[in-house]
């Protein structure tokens, strides 16, 4: 396995980190899949679930990887990418807090084809392909919530190549922008500063072009007022005109 991968500590360790309000059930709570799952539900998914702290750029899984755990993301940002045959990264998704991953593969059984990375220091919760089926075959209305899930991604990765294909660099740029502003982001002085922090590579790979015409792109909306950064820190300031760009 991949040297930074991360290892598992076993089922039901507690992390020092975690305060008695912010412990696993309540992490649990607000997962999408689970939103509408009652506290019992709840307990029962906590006694299948392990927690794991992941470090910035460590893999949680590689493509060939075994599908044998479903990933609950609590906290952070996760990239879910791959590479072409040039060695080129593609990036699929930006996953944020509240959000399942690992289960396409898991459903169908298949080994990994895709790359999971931490952005940054992440939380998440681990289940074993076991337990959730076994969880799945009590709880069949998680099943079509599932599978209702699953479709919703595909949909969304539709979407992006139709924006490879119709949309310019700028209006790519813009889109991804809002995107991950109405998912992730906080208020900042009078912005929307995003939580994810992607580098300039990242963001071309998530829209198909060269990172220099991500920063040439940046530049010029930074210079029409449409947003600021620092480093990798980058605050939407006009939403409307961003939004009006993506159009």
């Amino acid at each position: 396995m991949y040297a930074g991968a991360f290892k598992f500590t076993p089922r039901g360790a507690t992390m020092n980190q975690l305060t008695p309000k912010a412990n696993k059930l309540w992490y649990l709570k607000h997962i999408n899949l689970f939103s509408c799952f009652s506290e019992t539900e709840l307990q029962e998914i906590d006694r299948i679930t392990r927690m794991q702290e992941v470090g910035q750029r460590q893999r949680i899984f590689l493509p060939g990887d075994p599908s044998n755990t479903v990933y609950l993301l609590k906290k952070g940002q996760v990239k879910i990418a791959g590479t072409i045959a040039d060695g080129r990264e593609v990036i699929f998704e930006i996953l944020t807090p509240g959000e399942i991953f690992g289960e396409a593969e898991m459903l169908n059984h298949a080994p990994h084809d895709t790359y999971a990375e931490a952005l940054g220091d992440v939380l998440i919760c681990a289940i074993s392909r076991e337990d959730f089926e076994r969880y799945l075959r009590k709880h069949q209305d998680l099943t079509f919530r599932l599978t209702k899930l699953v479709g919703n991604r595909l949909r969304k990765i539709r979407r992006r190549v139709v924006d490879l294909i119709f949309r310019n660099v700028p209006a790519r740029l813009a889109h991804l922008l809002v995107e991950l502003g109405q998912t992730d982001g906080i208020p900042d002085h009078g912005g929307v500063r995003l939580r994810v922090k992607l580098t300039h590579q990242e963001i071309a790979s998530l829209i198909g072009c060269s990172r220099e015409t991500v920063s040439t792109a940046l530049g010029q909306m930074r210079d029409q007022g449409l947003l600021r950064s620092e480093g990798r820190s980058i605050t939407i300031v006009n939403m409307d005109r961003l939004s009006h760009m993506a159009s």
